[in-house]
């Protein structure tokens, strides 16, 4: 699993990955991806610091991919608004565990390397590219 954060800020990535000819406001974002408005502000900040998507102020203002999609990971924009943790030390603070996990937590730490490996490998290009009758974001 990914948290909240993550998954709106790669729904925001998407829908400003299909409109890359022009910003779209955090409003138009909001309604695209259907994340609080307030919230969402806070997400693309942190996309923002993290040199995923920049703005662009003034009438015709609003916020734009900073470089092609093909060329921004997923496990880019994961980490810049919720990095994904690997357990470092026991959970359940066993001191007889301390850094050297049981073979349960080293399980779940092979999960999580997994998945940051698929996320490390797909772009947001192939997120929109995907094969399927659905396409992201959309109803239709």
């Amino acid at each position: 699993m990914i948290s909240q954060t993550a998954e709106y800020a790669l729904r925001a990535v998407v829908a400003l990955a299909q409109r890359p000819e022009k910003p779209l406001t955090t409003g138009e974002i909001a309604h695209a991806t259907k994340v609080p408005e307030f919230y969402l502000s806070k997400v693309l900040h942190g996309l923002a610091k993290g040199e995923i998507v920049s703005s662009k102020r003034g009438v015709n203002g609003g916020y734009m991919l900073s470089r092609p999609g093909n060329q921004i990971k997923l496990l880019e924009i994961i980490n810049a608004v919720d990095p994904i943790k690997l357990i470092k030390k026991c959970p359940l603070k066993l001191k007889t565990h301390s850094t050297d996990l049981c073979a349960l937590h080293s399980r779940i730490n092979q999960s999580i390397l997994l998945k940051e490996d698929v996320f490390r490998e797909a772009t947001i290009q192939m997120i929109l590219e995907y094969p399927s009758k659905s396409i992201p974001l959309c109803e239709s």
